[in-house]
């Protein structure tokens, strides 16, 4: 008698060595996927690294300031999670340390805060004092605007009132 036996075959392949490619096979697109993702993340490192370089946002405050104090309980903790903390990062500068050697600013810094957005060294504009939380983000993005149309890049400085 005849017995016929049933074993699948898969392009010439038991089930096992078919289940061995198939882990392979996952294993190399996991590799990959791994590697893209990675590649992605150091590309969007690279990117916020360059744009960290050409603008940034100079504080500049007192010890005792009453309105630094208020700026840093209400917006500086959020702020380098913000889409305008990822344009300008914040750096901030007591105002009695020396001049930073590689920023221009247009005019001296005589009230606290004043928050300077620099760009490539240079001075693009400044809000003076702290307007409130629902005021400052409304005015840096104005500031922000500058970095993205340079013909309108006046280097005025703007009171907050």
């Amino acid at each position: 008698m005849n017995v016929v036996r049933s074993t699948s075959h898969f392009g010439g392949r038991s089930r096992s060595s078919r289940g061995r490619l198939l882990l392979s096979f996952f294993v190399v697109l996991g590799n990959t996927l791994r590697l893209t993702c990675l590649a992605a993340v150091l590309i969007l490192a690279s990117l916020a690294t360059q744009t960290a370089k050409a603008a940034e946002l100079v504080m500049y405050e007192r010890a005792g300031c009453p309105f630094c104090h208020d700026w840093h309980r209400e917006i500086g903790p959020a702020y380098p999670k913000t889409t305008q903390g990822l344009v300008a990062p914040l750096r901030r500068r007591q105002l009695s340390d020396p001049p930073l050697q590689n920023v221009h600013l247009d005019a001296p810094i005589t009230v606290t805060p004043t928050f300077v957005l620099v760009e490539s060294g240079r001075e693009i504009g400044r809000i003076i004092g702290y307007p409130g939380p629902e005021f400052f983000f409304p005015i840096l993005d104005e500031l922000l605007e500058r970095l993205r149309t340079p013909a309108n890049a006046g280097n005025t400085p703007r009171p907050s009132g």
